[in-house]
């Protein structure tokens, strides 16, 4: 449940009532904004102690939340969470844009990428040093020497770094570089890592499960959020349907869906959500006329000798010519890119 304390409430009236929650072995969680602060209540039926908050100081009102996602319910924050990442503001008026090879194959790859990338107009750049695949005889990432690579093309370039994290005893490594740490479809429900990235201050992508509904996507952010971490930025990247044809099944549905349900920002990615390069801007502006708040898609200067996801690939031209389609969208938005 959510207590929405009076607009005139007092900070010792909000630590009283903090207390009380505590005291009835509950846990608290605090959002506050200009006109009110909301104090979300997580634990075993706690709408059970309903008239004990309400007569409480300073407390206008106390509102049950029937879904099973708490904290990142629009009920608990109505407004729009924003996430800052290096120059820009995840969430807000500009549309972000993160692009990058599926994996770091080597420096001089990855270094060729970030500098067109840069120039082109991407504001983050991607790149997986821990590869999970299906395969276990497939390239698997150059692991911490990867992720090397990838501080250096942060310290040339100065765009922010994202990059995967696949079990607990990799994250400390991957903090030191990464920007944002992207937990895959394949960990979504990867209930240990989402705890433990929950404890990390850093933002967390977190990718939809290829076969998960909307609302175990929001339980898994309710995992991180859980752990004290409120900076989660959601992205839809296809789930697995009856259809051959493409790799994935790009849902749409899901942006304005997520959107209506969550406060927390939404991006899509076109490349897995196709798994085809001819696919991908398409999908990529309807992702964003459809109110996501950003894209992510892969890039590789050359697919066609790429180590992973080559099919799915833009060239560096490609990925160009997307970013003159991206900006005239953004502007009918009102938004940047």
């Amino acid at each position: 449940m959510i207590i929405v304390m009076r607009h005139d409430a007092t900070p010792a009236q909000i630590e009283a009532v903090v207390k009380t929650v505590q005291s009835h072995g509950l846990k608290t969680h605090l959002s506050g904004g200009e006109e009110r602060t909301v104090i979300g209540v997580i634990g075993s039926n706690p709408f059970e102690l309903k008239d004990t908050f309400l007569e409480a100081p300073g407390v206008a009102e106390v509102i049950p939340i029937t879904k099973p996602y708490k904290l990142s319910n629009r009920e608990f924050r109505p407004r729009d969470t924003h996430i800052r990442v290096g120059e820009r503001d995840v969430g807000g008026e500009t549309v972000w844009v993160v692009a990058g090879p599926c994996s770091v194959e080597s420096e001089e790859m990855f270094m060729e990428t970030a500098r067109r990338l840069k120039t082109a107009g991407a504001h983050a750049l991607r790149g997986g040093a821990f590869k999970p695949r299906t395969s276990p005889y497939t390239f698997q990432g150059l692991g911490r020497d990867g992720l090397s690579i990838l501080a250096g093309a942060r310290a040339e370039t100065g765009l922010p770094i994202i990059s995967e994290v696949l079990t607990p005893a990799d994250i400390e490594a991957v903090v030191e570089v990464a920007d944002v740490l992207q937990i895959g479809a394949r960990n979504m429900q990867n209930f240990s890592l989402l705890s433990e990235v929950g404890r990390v201050r850093k933002p967390i992508l977190l990718k939809r499960g290829m076969s998960a509904t909307v609302e175990e996507w929001l339980l898994s952010a309710e995992y991180v959020l859980s752990q004290g971490n409120y900076e989660v930025i959601l992205c839809e990247r296809g789930i697995r349907t009856f259809e051959t044809y493409t790799r994935n099944t790009l849902d749409l549905n899901a942006i304005p869906l997520i959107r209506e349900l969550s406060h927390l920002p939404v991006i899509v990615d076109p490349s897995h959500g196709t798994g085809r390069r001819s696919l991908v801007a398409s999908m990529a502006l309807a992702g964003i006329a459809a109110g996501a708040h950003g894209v992510m898609v892969e890039v590789h200067p050359h697919p066609e000798s790429a180590l992973s996801d080559g099919a799915q690939s833009l060239t560096p031209e490609g990925f160009e010519a997307l970013m003159e389609q991206l900006r005239p969208l953004a502007a009918a938005l009102g938004k940047t890119a």
